[in-house]
C-alpha cells in the first residue's frame, strides 16, 4: 500500500468527479467549497497531476484524472462491502468458498471439479459465471478465491496469478435415439449427414475438435453452437443433433437426458484449472480441489 496517498484527500477526489463540482461535492460532504477544494489540490500534489480542468462554470476530468477516478471506484467499491464482508464473516459457522466459473468451462463438469469442496459440512458456496479474463481481473482483486477454467492463466506480468492443472478427461460422441443408428454407421464420415451441436469458440476444446474434424477430413454437418455444455445437451436430448462431450458425463448424460454414447473422439480431451494469486494455495477448500484431482 501506498503509505503516501491521503486517502481522505482521494475521497473528496472521487465524490467531487461523481457529483460534478466542487460545490455538490461540499454539499454531499457538509464541508464547506475551499475545504473541499484544498483536500483536492493537495492529492493533486501528491500524485504530480492536475485531476481537473476549468469547462465552461465547471470543472472536467483530466487524462490523469480519468485514470485516478476509475481506481477510485474499485477502492470505494470495495469498501462499501467492507462492513458487509467483516460482519458476515464474524457471524457465519463455516467456510466460503466464492468461485469464478469461466464461461468455457462446461458446465456438466463443474459439479465434479468441485465435489471435494462440498464434502465441507457447513460449507458456503458462492459462484459466478463470467468471462475468463474478467474472472481474472476479480482474482487478482482478491474478490474471488478461485476461478474455474478450460485453460490456463495466460502470461501477465501485471497479474500474478497461478494455474493449477487438476486433470483432463477424453471426450466421446453422444445421440439421441433418432440420430443414434445413422451416426454409429460409418463414423466419423456419418457427421457429415447427421445434425451436428459443437460448443462456441468460448471453450477452448473447440479449436482441438475442429483440427480433429480435419484429421478425419470431415466437413461436419452443423447445426448448433452453445457456451453452455448443459444447453448443448438439452437440446442434443431434444433430438436437434449430435455432439462430443465428456466421458466422465457418460452416465449423466444416458440417465439424466437420455443420451447414447455412440464413438469416441479419439485425440480430443479437454482440460481442468484451478487458478488462484499464490503458488501455494492457502485457502483450506482450494486445497482440497488441488489434492483430490480428477482422473483422465
Amino acid at each position: 500500500m501506498n503509505q503516501e496517498l491521503n486517502y481522505k484527500h482521494l475521497y473528496y477526489f472521487w465524490v467531487t468527479a461523481i457529483e460534478g463540482g466542487m460545490s455538490h461535492a461540499a454539499d454531499r460532504l457538509g464541508l464547506a467549497v475551499q475545504t473541499v477544494s484544498a483536500q483536492v489540490r493537495l492529492l493533486e500534489q501528491s500524485l504530480g497531476h492536475a485531476l481537473f480542468k476549468p469547462a465552461g462554470r465547471g470543472l472536467a476530468l483530466t487524462e490523469a484524472g480519468q485514470a485516478a477516478l476509475q481506481v477510485a471506484e474499485q477502492i470505494f467499491h470495495l469498501g462499501e462491502h467492507l462492513q458487509t464482508a467483516v460482519r458476515e464473516a464474524g457471524t457465519h459457522i463455516g467456510v466460503r468458498l466464492v468461485v469464478g466459473i469461466s464461461d468455457g468451462l462446461p458446465k456438466l463438469a463443474v459439479r465434479d471439479l468441485l465435489a471435494p469442496a462440498m464434502e465441507e459440512p457447513h460449507l458456503r458456496l458462492l459462484c459466478h459465471e463470467d468471462k475468463f479474463d474478467d474472472l481474472l481481473a476479480d482474482l487478482a482483486l482478491h474478490r474471488l478465491d478461485v476461478v474455474l477454467s478450460d485453460r490456463p492463466a495466460p502470461a501477465n506480468p501485471n497479474l500474478r496469478l497461478y494455474s493449477h492443472a487438476l486433470g483432463s478427461s477424453a471426450l466421446g460422441w453422444y445421440a439421441p435415439q433418432e440420430w443414434l443408428a445413422q451416426a454409429s454407421h460409418n463414423f466419423p464420415h456419418s457427421l457429415a449427414q447427421v445434425p451436428v451441436l459443437l460448443p462456441t469458440a468460448h471453450a477452448s476444446v473447440r479449436l482441438r475438435l475442429d483440427q480433429w474434424f480435419e484429421r478425419q477430413g470431415v466437413k461436419p454437418s452443423l447445426v448448433g453452437e452453445f457456451e453452455d455444455s448443459a444447453l448443448l445437451a438439452t437440446f442434443g436430448s431434444s433430438g436437434m443433433g449430435v455432439f462430443p462431450a465428456s466421458e466422465r458425463m457418460r452416465e449423466k448424460l444416458s440417465h439424466g437426458y437420455g443420451l447414447s454414447w455412440f464413438a469416441p473422439c479419439e485425440g480430443v480431451q479437454e482440460h481442468f484449472y484451478a487458478i488462484g494469486t499464490a503458488r501455494k494455495v492457502q485457502h483450506p477448500l482450494v486445497q482440497k480441489l488441488l489434492v483430490q484431482k480428477l482422473a483422465d
